[in-house]
């Protein structure tokens, strides 16, 4: 079933700073909010930022039908995100959402969610939606460091949360699938849904495959249109090469051609 795609000035609830490089921002829609799902995504508009011409693709991190809003979370890696970690309570963001595909529901509950740096975004609707279907999932994320470490008390109202950092400041010491977790020969899961950098996906990916367990990754790929025109964030597959904004950005990791 096809989500039908909307176009709106969104205006800005909160814009809450959790450390000097991410920041929640909290949108209120006009209209009553479009179903989503998670692992779909949202393209927001930069007004008034001279170096940022193309719209900028995030996550929905959480969606409250209740409060008619979407909440974003926000790396700033440059002007655009720059210029939107300024936005006050009550400027208008113009947003097209939702995009793309989402996460598959499980027909287990034993479940792994891996997310590291900010692609932990996804990862906290979709344990939202797996608790709505009874599912209580096992979630690991990793940090560059303690500073950086945030939402944990939120993430564990919804699944056993488990945290890494690069330099041991939090939780275990190295990357993710450094965490003890992994260090055993038969892992207690029968699906893991992953979203975070290419070689923490692959990673993750090539474990999943060696146990013989289900993946889904949620690709990151630069976008432009977000719909399925410009073409720029094809990415290899079992069907040649697709679009991560319209047949992604979810993809089991087992029709992704990678290298």
């Amino acid at each position: 079933m096809e989500i039908k795609k909307t176009v709106q000035d969104l205006t800005v609830v909160s814009n809450i700073s959790l450390n000097k490089r991410h920041f929640l921002l909290e949108l209120v829609a006009p209209e009553p909010l479009p179903m989503m799902l998670p692992g779909q995504f949202v393209q927001v508009l930069v007004k008034d930022s001279p170096t940022t011409f193309l719209r900028r693709p995030f996550s929905i991190h959480q969606a409250d039908h209740r409060r008619n809003s979407i909440i974003l979370l926000v790396q700033i890696k440059g002007e655009g995100t720059r210029h939107l970690s300024h936005l006050r309570e009550g400027e208008k963001l113009n947003v097209i959402y939702p995009l793309g595909n989402s996460f598959s529901l499980p027909t287990t509950k034993k479940v792994l969610l891996v997310g590291g740096g900010c692609g932990v975004a996804p990862l906290l609707f979709l344990s939202q939606f797996l608790n709505q279907n009874s599912i209580r999932p096992t979630i690991l994320v990793g940090f560059r460091t303690k500073e950086e470490v945030s939402e944990i008390e939120t993430y564990a109202k919804y699944g056993e949360i488990f945290i890494t950092t690069d330099d041991g400041t939090e939780g275990e010491h190295g990357l993710v699938v450094d965490h003890s977790i992994f260090q055993k020969d038969h892992l207690p899961f029968d699906k893991i849904y992953c979203c975070g950098p290419d070689a923490m996906m692959h990673a993750v990916a090539r474990i999943a495959k060696m146990q013989e367990i289900d993946c889904e990754v949620s690709l990151e790929n630069t976008m432009a249109c977000g719909f399925g025109v410009c073409l720029c964030c094809i990415t290899p597959t079992d069907r040649g090469n697709e679009r991560v904004c319209v047949e992604g950005p979810v993809f089991n990791t087992k029709r992704l051609k990678w290298k």
